[in-house]
């Protein structure tokens, strides 16, 4: 059987199943804050392209751009050297570069022009050593407006990966073999100290000179 997939609540810090999570959040009473203006907002769920044991449930208000969801993307998983980065929504590219060209469009756009409840679409973060997130519009809701057009609503555990050469917990990746080194064996790896990055929970561990 597999093993299910267990992340924190960002509003009451608790623990449940991702599929829990999407329900729990409907519910949990940390996420309303009090106010008299109310907005409309998309939960967002997003996970690495190839590595499904990272995942994150946002909250993006309609009215916000693709470029504050880039944004917030780079801030909690991706930034390591300022990479251009891109989204694919049907069938157009909507990129970090400034300027509409004849093949794409900015990410000046605000998502409700765009994106409706049941879309998919992708982004990927750096071109050469490219990181791509697979991203869903799960539900429409409305809520006391809020400080940020953007942010967190729950995201997975940090996967405990094992050391390739000793089976302990690792705190390692080698950005060169792919590896996973504990500190113990760090010393002693093959391809030297040097290539080793932090195994943090972000699906760009071990790419680029990404560090959390």
């Amino acid at each position: 059987m597999a093993e299910k997939k267990i992340g924190t609540c960002a509003y009451c810090k608790k623990e449940f199943s991702k599929l829990v999570l999407k329900k729990h959040f409907e519910r949990c009473e940390m996420k309303t804050t009090s106010g008299t203006e109310k907005e409309e907002f998309f939960l967002i769920s997003v996970e690495g392209y190839d590595d499904k044991e990272y995942w994150l449930y946002i909250s993006a208000n309609v009215n916000s751009t693709l470029k504050q969801v880039d944004s917030f993307l780079r801030d909690i998983w991706l930034e390591c050297c300022g990479h251009l980065s891109a989204f694919y929504i049907n069938g157009i590219d909507y990129e970090s570069s400034r300027y509409d060209s004849s093949y794409s469009k900015t990410m000046n756009i605000k998502l409700e022009k765009i994106l409706d409840v049941g879309d998919k679409f992708t982004h990927d973060y750096d071109f050469g050593s490219t990181t791509t997130l697979k991203l869903k519009i799960i539900s429409k809701y409305i809520n006391f407006k809020r400080k940020k057009k953007v942010e967190l609503i729950a995201n997975n555990i940090k996967p405990l990966k094992k050391c390739d050469s000793c089976g302990e917990i690792a705190d390692y990746i080698c950005a060169d073999c792919g590896e996973w080194v504990c500190g113990k064996c760090s010393t002693n790896h093959k391809c030297g100290e040097d290539m080793l990055l932090p195994a943090v929970n972000s699906p760009r561990v071990g790419v680029c000179s990404y560090c959390g």
